[in-house]
């Protein structure tokens, strides 16, 4: 006995009739009255009120989204920037206020350093969300904090 393939079982039972179940009566008379009686579905009645107050609820909503979006305050990155890299270099001067530093010169890279920090910042008043000159003012401000530190480290901490 060979095995049929696939396909071929599949169209020998699909089309074998005999081995289909057939009904005992003709069943699509029933199918038709049913549909025929069926009461049609009425929609569901509706409230003007419901559909005004709904309407101004959301009119509302969007009112107050747009209002706290437009009353923001503006964040001034440049600001932010210079108030913290000024509190941490004024934290670090009086941190090593009594320490004695180990080159004369220190103070004259400092005013470099703020030189090229007070250039940078007039030419974000040009353009103030500058992302690259926001970057190099924090590298600016990067390199005094350095200066600092490595200015008044202690010899036995250096290596």
């Amino acid at each position: 006995m060979t095995k049929p393939s696939f396909d071929e079982f599949m169209h020998t039972a699909l089309n074998d009739e005999q081995s289909q179940p057939k009904p005992q009566r003709d069943l699509w008379q029933g199918v038709e009255r049913a549909i025929n009686q069926a009461q049609p579905i009425q929609p569901p009645k509706q409230n003007n009120w419901q559909k005004l107050s709904g309407i101004a609820a959301c009119t509302i909503a969007g009112l107050l989204a747009w209002q706290v979006i437009m009353n923001q305050p503006k964040q001034d990155s440049l600001a932010n920037i210079s108030a913290f890299f000024e509190q941490q270099k004024q934290s670090l001067l009086v941190q090593y206020e009594t320490q004695p530093a180990l080159t004369s010169d220190w103070q004259t890279q400092l005013q470099e350093l703020e030189q090229a920090e007070q250039a940078i910042k007039l030419s974000l008043k040009q353009d103030p969300e500058n992302a690259a000159l926001l970057k190099m003012l924090a590298q600016v401000y990067q390199q005094q904090l350095d200066l600092i530190n490595k200015v008044h480290q202690p010899r036995w901490q250096q290596i």
